[in-house]
């Protein structure tokens, strides 16, 4: 692990992620005390994204040449289409807003610049940088949700836990970890040059993540 392309990846967004970590969007869900209007611009800001984020994987399953990646790919574009979006879709209810209504919602410029980055990097590269793009956010969120699921009676809170128990689930981690090791086969023969572009990618979006928290906390459009 510790001289995987993956590690390495990792260990240089290291403090980004830590940043993420403190970061008072974060903490707030973690101790429930984020204001609700915070968080429902978050959830709809991060339900546009999600489609996005879809359509970079899809992008994996155009670029792919093995059946058995395409596969990979496919399933991914359909947890996150018809799982991770549940989570989104339970506080919609909670909240009362239709899909009509969220999509009536302009994307924020944060948004914007973020998910057209992925597909710019998906769009020109390979296999190899479209998960690059895609982990920084599936591995920080894994790690976000098990940080604040250790806190005593975060996850059974009565507004914010159902997020943190979705996030800190065995099976979004299962989901992150083939990641993690789907980039590691597909960086395997990777020069040191691909490997440096690589690491501008997660770090890249690893900065974006940071920003899509400021842009929640500060409800910036």
């Amino acid at each position: 692990m510790t001289n995987s392309v993956s590690y390495r990846l990792h260990d240089a967004a290291a403090s980004i992620w830590e940043a993420c970590l403190k970061h008072p969007f974060v903490t707030g869900i973690g101790d429930g005390t984020l204001a609700v209007e915070k968080f429902q611009h978050f959830m709809l800001q991060d339900y546009l994204y999600l489609f996005d984020y879809a359509r970079v994987f899809a992008l994996g399953v155009v670029k792919a040449r093995a059946p058995e990646l395409m596969r990979t790919f496919a399933a991914n574009v359909d947890a996150i289409l018809g799982g991770e979006m549940k989570i989104h879709r339970a506080y919609m209810k909670r909240l009362g807003i239709t899909e009509e209504q969220v999509f009536a919602v302009k994307p924020a410029l944060d948004n914007l610049s973020y998910t057209n980055y992925m597909l710019s990097v998906a769009s020109s590269g390979s296999p190899m940088e479209i998960v690059a793009s895609i982990l920084a956010c599936s591995w920080s969120y894994a790690e976000i949700g098990q940080a604040l699921a250790t806190i005593p009676g975060a996850a059974e809170h009565p507004f914010y836990g159902e997020w943190i128990q979705g996030y800190a689930a065995e099976e979004y981690a299962a989901t992150n970890q083939a990641l993690i090791e789907l980039m590691d086969s597909l960086a395997a023969n990777a020069t040191e040059e691909q490997i440096a572009y690589l690491t501008e990618v997660f770090v890249n979006c690893s900065r974006y993540e940071l920003g899509f928290w400021d842009m929640s906390w500060e409800m910036r459009t």
